[in-house]
């Protein structure tokens, strides 16, 4: 059963997740006119760091259960339950990511802009809920079957 829709999806959700990590999520700008980039990794500003590792961890963690509930097709219990947990912590993803902004935006006294790469964990969280979904229409088909029997 991995050459299921269910596949497509995660295979999606892995991907964007994947780049939402090596792209920008928003831009500082501040008082000075000088504009700072933020990355899920951190910010670089007035010539130090400051890390925003939480958005990145999710990023990865969210990412790897993604990849890894694909070859869990024999046990579409424990398949729903990851991808639920995935979504949860896509949320968890948004929560953080307001959190730093906050921070970030009255460490740097800036104006913050955000940048369309943020829209890519609200799609994945879409695409779970579709790949939730079809792994739901399999088990109910599996199911289905064996009482035929």
């Amino acid at each position: 059963m991995i050459q299921r829709i269910q596949t497509v999806y995660l295979l999606l959700v892995t991907g964007l997740l994947i780049a939402a990590m090596c792209m920008p999520l928003g831009y500082f700008t501040g008082a000075d006119a000088v504009q700072y980039t933020l990355m899920p990794a951190g910010v670089s500003a007035n010539n130090q760091f400051q890390s925003t590792w939480g958005i990145l961890c999710i990023l990865i963690l969210s990412s790897i259960i993604s990849f890894l509930t694909i070859f869990l097709y024999k046990n579409r219990m424990l398949q729903i339950r990851m991808t639920v947990f995935c979504s949860v912590l896509l949320v968890g993803f948004y929560l953080a990511f307001l959190a730093f902004m906050f921070m970030l935006k009255s460490d740097l006294e800036a104006s913050f802009r955000i940048s369309w790469a943020l829209s890519f964990p609200l799609i994945a969280i879409i695409l779970n809920y579709l790949a939730l979904r079809a792994i739901g229409r399999d088990e109910v088909m599996v199911k289905a079957a064996d009482r035929l029997r």
